[in-house]
């Protein structure tokens, strides 16, 4: 985005646009209810109420900066249709918005993209191709269709209409929260962030944006660091949607001059929220939406703002999505269970004569161990014994102490046994 663009926006009247994106939206997105969370309330020991994007139409936030951008299109941009880039929930939205207006709407998305994510774009009517690694690529073919094809191309991000859609997020937390200290936002391309920082500092500038980024998407810790937009080199993250190499330019100049803080979480912290929303708040929230949730646990230890910022602290981080297919909800609930020490996998080497499972087995039902899966191979014995046998186990067990508890009491039984995760 040029400068006098950028320009323009950071001058335009910022309260009178957000309400106008609150008013288009009024019969479109939903108002999502604020829920307290009182077991991370006592985890971190602030008051922590969430705002589940999860529950919105479309599965996410995005459906607000999309159909807002869409809404402030002319009769002859829509009839040119749409083109668009995205992870999978910007493109939802865009097409929702594409077909509520009578316009064609293609999505680029990227070859990574979750085939849940994929089939519902579809299924709003929208065309889908399937280019590039990561969104990047996928923003690059994109442009070029609206170029090559004089489609109206709608950014997922980089853009003032769709910035202020995503405010009205902000707009909502401080109608329903008139208290919060903290809103904690996770960072992508930046248009949510930059949008809820835009409506906090335009309508009640005393509350503090954070903003929140995996470990393995170090675009906006980098851009920062710098004083201008840098490009990522390499991202490792689960969290797609906000695997976004380069930030938006209108959003880092907005983010730089309005967010307060930004931290940093990791892949294991994300899973592990992944998890316990599921199991303590039966909400289904996807890698980009925990980043927020995962970041609670990181304010104290990284953010100097936060931390000496006078108590109490009222908290809001934003699950900006729930798009999240079976196969990978699957894994992170596995891993999960492991990093809690509910599901463990031991080896045991024996000798290969009659009786020997059964020995591990009746071991293991003492101890109310329940065995998930074995695997009893000839072939990989380290030779401890001759005609030696390796036998793997995976138990599901109470806990760390349970761990403990049955491995030392297998070595008290005699046998060499090694625990495998």
């Amino acid at each position: 985005m040029d400068t006098s663009t950028i320009t323009a926006c950071l001058e335009s009247d910022h309260a009178a646009d957000l309400r106008k994106a609150a008013q288009r939206l009024e019969d479109v997105a939903r108002h999502t209810l604020i829920e307290e969370s009182d077991d991370l309330g006592a985890r971190i020991g602030h008051r922590v109420l969430l705002k589940p994007e999860n529950l919105q139409l479309t599965g996410s936030f995005k459906i607000r900066g999309a159909y807002n951008k869409v809404a402030s299109l002319n009769q002859g941009e829509l009839d040119r249709g749409i083109v668009t880039a995205s992870a999978g929930n910007h493109a939802q939205g865009v097409a929702f918005a594409a077909r509520s207006r009578g316009a064609k709407a293609t999505i680029v998305m990227p070859r990574i993209t979750p085939p849940l994510k994929v089939d519902a774009t579809r299924a709003y009517g929208a065309e889908v191709v399937l280019q590039g690694e990561v969104f990047d690529e996928s923003s690059d073919y994109a442009l070029g269709l609206a170029r090559d094809r004089g489609m109206t191309f709608v950014p997922p991000f980089d853009d003032y209409e769709v910035v202020c859609g995503q405010g009205t997020i902000a707009m909502e937390i401080l109608q329903d929260v008139p208290d919060v200290t903290d809103i904690v936002v996770p960072l992508g391309g930046g248009g949510l962030g930059a949008g809820v920082a835009l409506a906090v500092k335009t309508f009640k500038p005393d509350v503090r944006v954070i903003g929140a980024t995996p470990v393995g998407s170090p675009a906006w810790r980098e851009s920062l660091t710098a004083g201008h937009v840098v490009a990522a080199d390499q991202m490792r993250t689960a969290a797609e949607g906000v695997a976004v190499r380069r930030p938006g330019d209108l959003n880092y100049a907005l983010l730089s001059r309005y967010m307060d803080d930004l931290v940093q979480v990791t892949e294991s912290d994300i899973s592990e929220m992944i998890l316990f929303m599921l199991e303590k708040h039966k909400l289904v929230v996807e890698a980009a939406g925990a980043v927020s949730l995962a970041a609670l646990g990181q304010l104290d230890l990284q953010s100097d703002v936060f931390r000496s910022a006078p108590g109490p602290h009222v908290i809001v981080p934003i699950i900006s999505g729930g798009n999240i297919d079976t196969v990978t909800m699957g894994a992170v609930i596995q891993r999960g269970m492991i990093s809690r020490g509910r599901i463990m996998q031991f080896g045991v080497e024996l000798p290969d004569v009659p009786g020997q499972l059964v020995k591990v087995a009746t071991v293991l039902a003492d101890l109310r161990a329940n065995v998930i899966e074995l695997n009893h191979d000839q072939f990989k014995s380290s030779g401890h014994y001759d005609n030696g046998v390796l036998l793997e186990v995976t138990v599901e067990t109470n806990g760390p102490d349970h761990i403990t508890q049955i491995l030392d009491t297998l070595r008290s039984h005699g046998f060499q046994v090694h625990q495998n995760y």
